[in-house]
């Protein structure tokens, strides 16, 4: 994967981890290739620039008449290319790796930030896109704002909370550590369920009734693809653990919860409530 690692020179102008410099003199259209990385650029003021965005980036409101360019795992060379974009901004997920030497060798200025989540991650792309787009003083307040909300989350208990990802009534996989829904657990100051691997693994009966979660943690469209409480439900030992048995489901929009994006520091506030109030 080209320009995994990057660094802001100077205002405008991105080094990759090859020592290669990528010039971006105000760029005025401007393609975003995945959720969080488009809820920044809006965030930054600099929304009015973007002339696509891929499927995964619904929010904010604004980005829904743009014309839409896939799901960005999969972008296609020559889509991205008929917008005669100046700036194209992708993560470390975004891809195939072959789609984005294209656009690279048809000369199209290339950022691929790390899509890893987290905190110090996600500062990390604040503050390389807000000196890229020259809104320096909007990345401070942004990381601000997200640093005051973390601070304010204080809850009463730590409950062990699962998170599932589901996609339709197939395999369920379930969150171990280092995943987006892992780091926004902990930021909401509960404990996630699920030790001993990191990534997602499929959901099985045995150990989802050894992991005894008090709170199951789901994506609204996760959820809505089970068919519901009922539907979740009936999947292999959820119904035996604590949280099946006391209906303890917190359901939250999927960008805001997995997204990392500014409204991170929102979303790890309403998280912890909604996990408080579950156990009441």
């Amino acid at each position: 994967m080209i320009a995994l690692l990057l660094s802001v020179a100077l205002a405008g102008t991105i080094e990759d981890a090859r020592g290669q410099s990528v010039a971006v003199s105000a760029p005025q259209r401007i393609v975003s290739l995945g959720g969080g990385v488009t809820e920044l650029v809006y965030a930054l003021g600099a929304g009015d620039r973007v002339v696509a965005v891929d499927a995964s980036s619904t929010h904010p409101a604004e980005t829904e008449p743009l014309r839409t360019l896939g799901y960005h795992r999969q972008v296609s060379a020559e889509g991205v290319l008929s917008l005669s974009p100046d700036l194209v901004i992708a993560t470390t997920d975004a891809g195939p790796p072959v789609v984005l030497e294209q656009l690279e060798r048809a000369g199209v200025p290339l950022v691929v930030l790390d899509a890893s989540p987290g905190l110090p991650a996600l500062e990390g792309r604040i503050d390389m896109l807000s000196a890229l787009l020259d809104v320096p003083e909007r990345g401070v307040s942004l990381r601000e704002e997200l640093s005051e909300s973390v601070a304010r989350i204080a809850p009463d208990t730590a409950p062990r909370v699962m998170f599932i990802y589901a996609r339709g009534g197939g395999t369920l996989n379930v969150s171990g550590s280092g995943t987006a829904a892992a780091e926004m657990i902990a930021l909401a100051g509960a404990t996630n369920a699920v030790e001993g691997y990191e990534g997602y693994r499929p959901l099985t009966a045995e150990s989802v009734v050894m992991a005894a979660p008090d709170v199951l943690l789901l994506t609204e469209g996760g959820l809505a693809s089970l068919g519901g409480q009922a539907g979740l439900l009936e999947q292999p030992g959820l119904s035996q653990t604590p949280a099946g048995r006391a209906g303890r489901i917190v359901v939250m929009d999927d960008l805001l919860l997995l997204g990392f994006g500014p409204r991170t520091g929102l979303a790890a506030v309403v998280l912890s409530g909604a996990l408080q109030e579950s156990g009441e």
